[in-house]
């Protein structure tokens, strides 16, 4: 391991993230009694330009009235090139009590944006008497905030999370598509010609380089990657199957922008019982060999070294999580 040891942010169990308009008082309660690990209520997207100062007291009286139990609770605020964003900071930090655990910062384009936003709340807090500090989430979704993503990551030791906002910076990267997420059929690859037989077209995944780059940034500062929204949630399939890729790159949780999608994103970003099972095998096979002296051992006619050790540990340590919550 590197000399340099990465301080790693406030662990959270952060498998699935339901988005809440905040103009839709209506959903407040059952998202709190859904089965979402976060919920962020919005502010931003979701909400219409003429509703965003009711919006914003919604918001501030739910996180005060209602009962969110043991969930992480968020908000995300409005894009710092608007009107709207420094009055939500103010009004959510000095009117919402404690129970807040993060702001979402949408749009992040430069570590500069960041420091913004923690200056403002760092005031607030030291003006109020805040005794929790607030953390953030950074959502990564415009090519500028791709560039600039590493030092992005590191700007504030209130980060706690990295997140792939796919709509807007496809958007931002005049991408050829009008999905929010999943896969498209032009992003492909053909096969080349063999005789008069049919050539075959074998599909990729066109966000597969921004989420990479995401979870390295990420992982590299000890912040948690999560993978955004998917638009179309009538096909349970295609919301199983983009949350499988961004796990397998690393990622350990993703939007939900529907109730049903929550159910979906706890499946995949959990670990099963068979790879919990394994994982204690690993541990329990390298403990044994560790006391006879031997730095791997083969289990299963596999290879397993301290590697080995420290992947295990991951699906454990999360387990423990799920399992507390």
């Amino acid at each position: 391991m590197s000399f340099h040891v990465v301080e790693q942010a406030e662990p959270r169990l952060n498998r699935s993230e339901l988005a809440v308009p905040g103009s839709q008082t209506k959903l407040f309660e059952k998202a709190a009694k859904s089965a979402a690990d976060v919920i962020f209520l919005d502010l931003e997207d979701a909400v219409a330009p003429d509703d965003k100062e009711q919006a914003r007291k919604n918001v501030i009286q739910a996180i005060n009235d209602i009962d969110w139990g043991n969930k992480t609770l968020s908000v995300r605020i409005n894009g710092l090139d608007t009107h709207y964003m420094y009055r939500d900071v103010v009004d959510v930090l000095e009117q919402a009590g404690e129970r807040l655990d993060l702001i979402m910062i949408p749009k992040v384009g430069t570590a500069s944006d960041v420091y913004a936003v923690d200056m403002l709340a760092t005031q607030i807090e030291a003006a109020k008497g805040r005794r929790k500090r607030i953390g953030f989430e950074l959502i990564i979704e415009t090519a500028l905030g791709m560039q600039n993503i590493n030092a992005i990551a590191g700007a504030s030791k209130r980060n706690q999370s990295l997140h792939f906002g796919v709509a807007d910076y496809a958007a931002s990267t005049k991408a050829k598509t009008t999905n929010i997420g999943g896969a498209n059929p032009d992003y492909a690859v053909l096969a080349d010609k063999q005789g008069e037989a049919p050539r075959d077209i074998y599909w990729g995944d066109m966000w597969h380089y921004a989420i990479a780059r995401m979870v390295v940034a990420a992982r590299a500062n000890g912040l948690r990657p999560i993978d955004g929204p998917f638009g179309d949630f009538s096909d349970p399939d295609g919301y199983r199957a983009a949350a499988k890729r961004a796990a397998a790159l690393g990622c350990e949780g993703k939007w939900a922008i529907h109730p049903s999608q929550i159910a979906l994103a706890n499946e995949v970003m959990s670990p099963s019982e068979a790879e919990i099972t394994q994982a204690r095998r690993i541990l329990q096979a390298m403990d044994e060999a560790a006391k006879a002296g031997r730095g791997a051992v083969s289990l299963d006619g596999k290879l397993i070294d301290y590697a080995s050790i420290r992947q295990a540990q991951v699906l454990v340590k999360k387990a423990e999580q799920i399992a507390a919550q």
